[in-house]
């Protein structure tokens, strides 16, 4: 199976039966990738799907965010997908462990928590990112990459002081599918 036809498959899984907004999001992923087959590689200039996850304590009290270098901005960690990834997951999983330095994360079960589509700067118009949470391990140390300026732990409460509204929804869908039990 290829990236896209996973892509594919999991867009057509992902239920957030309570959120309109999501389900017309999830819609837009799938009609996106149906009128663009490059529709998962950052050369497509109509926008692209992107793989991000966000970083959970072991202790499931903080979250890892990154200071982004190019945007200056506190955000999960996440980016493209490379011709190496067979799966969304995977993509997710590899951006959060490159960009963390933490090896050994577990993506939560039940697939993506949210999906966020955001405007980026030309020649491409839009990332269409499909967020997943991952769970670090016991006595997991963060190590900077060159994609970030800084790396910091903040407890749910204190991103909001720090993040935009995406990076607020994510922890906020992240925290409800941990005590849901996944």
């Amino acid at each position: 199976m290829s990236l896209y036809d996973d892509a594919v498959l999991v867009l057509k899984r992902y239920e957030d039966g309570a959120d309109a907004d999501q389900e017309q999001l999830r819609q837009t992923y799938l009609d996106h990738l149906a009128q663009h087959p490059d529709g998962m590689w950052k050369a497509c200039g109509a926008g692209h799907l992107t793989a991000s996850a966000l970083v959970v304590d072991p202790e499931r009290e903080r979250v890892l965010l990154t200071l982004h270098r190019k945007l200056q901005m506190w955000l999960q960690m996440g980016g493209h997908c490379e011709p190496e990834d067979a799966t969304l997951a995977g993509a997710a999983l590899r951006e959060a462990t490159e960009e963390s330095g933490i090896s050994g994360l577990t993506l939560l079960a039940g697939g993506p928590v949210v999906l966020d589509r955001h405007a980026i700067p030309a020649p491409c118009h839009w990332h269409l990112d499909v967020q997943y949470a991952a769970l670090a391990p016991s006595g997991a140390t963060e190590e900077i990459s060159d994609e970030s300026l800084d790396l910091r732990w903040f407890a749910y409460d204190e991103v909001a002081e720090v993040a935009d509204t995406s990076v607020v929804r994510l922890v906020a869908r992240t925290r409800a599918a941990l005590e849901g039990g996944r």
